[in-house]
């Protein structure tokens, strides 16, 4: 009998400068645009025409590569692929997920636009060793990283999702890093990122137990809305106070201008008032 190794527990890893070959942090600073193309609520990537969307996107670009020319800027379109949903569905478990033709069609304007593609998941009343199985021939794709939502993860609080926040633990997040890491060594691929979204301190418990492999770069990303000061205050509270690892930061088109005086917070003003500088920006 032959026995299969572990691809988990490689033999050795070759590190240079303390990263894996073809790590994309902390080398680069990642500005994504999210949403779904087939929904116009969801976020600026379905919001507007293509052309429309896709001029605004190099515009933003533009801003952030001249308000920090020391850092490159890397594109990414962040499609939010498995939703969660208000209705149960057959299987009862409140999400729902793209169709291949909408998958094709997002990876093309991916690759059209020379950026990388996140596929973001919410598992609603299912979790994440039934949903992240579903997007392993994506993820063999050295472009294509992966996006995961504790807001909708419904599992904990036995709620349908959006009738309240929903939240993962260290394990959930240890899961999702051992999946890509098993799909980069036995695909012989560079290092993936695994974005973490967060705005409370409830979404993601017992962050101490995230264990970090070098093959997952590890993103926690600040997801909340308003006034840019309570922005900034949930960064330093949940993100800041708790790193994982590299950081992110949200800002949205619509919520973030709802009332005044808010408004959208400049590439300038980001950089200059978060620390750690966020090396994932994300426009939804």
């Amino acid at each position: 009998m032959v026995l299969q190794r572990d691809s988990l527990k490689a033999d050795s890893i070759a590190r240079k400068t303390g990263q894996l070959p073809g790590a994309i942090l902390p080398g680069h600073r990642i500005v994504a645009f999210y949403g779904n193309i087939r929904s116009k609520g969801m976020g600026i990537l379905g919001r507007e025409p293509k052309a429309q969307m896709m001029r605004k996107f190099d515009k933003v670009l533009a801003e952030w590569q001249a308000a920090d020319p020391s850092l490159p800027v890397m594109p990414a379109l962040h499609s939010v692929t498995i939703t969660a949903q208000g209705a149960a569905g057959a299987d009862g478990k409140y999400r729902l997920m793209n169709s291949k033709s909408t998958i094709e069609e997002t990876r093309a304007w991916a690759k059209e636009k020379n950026a990388l593609l996140f596929m973001d998941v919410q598992v609603g009343l299912s979790d994440l060793p039934h949903e992240l199985p579903k997007l392993t021939e994506y993820l063999k794709d050295p472009t294509i990283h992966l996006g995961i939502d504790p807001e909708f993860a419904m599992a904990t609080k036995n709620a349908r999702p959006g009738k309240k926040i929903g939240t993962y633990d260290a394990k959930d997040v240890n899961y999702a890093i051992n999946f890509l890491a098993r799909i980069v060594s036995e695909n012989h691929l560079p290092p993936k990122i695994l974005i973490v979204h967060r705005f409370t301190q409830g979404m993601l418990t017992n962050y101490k137990n995230i264990k970090l492999d070098p093959r997952v770069q590890v993103i926690i990303d600040m997801d909340g809305w308003g006034d840019p000061v309570l922005k900034k205050d949930s960064y330093k509270a949940y993100v800041q106070k708790q790193p994982v690892q590299y950081t992110g930061f949200k800002l949205f088109y619509e919520y973030d201008i709802k009332r005044k005086p808010f408004h959208l917070m400049t590439p300038k003003e980001v950089l200059a008032e978060l620390t750690p500088v966020p090396l994932y920006v994300q426009y939804q």
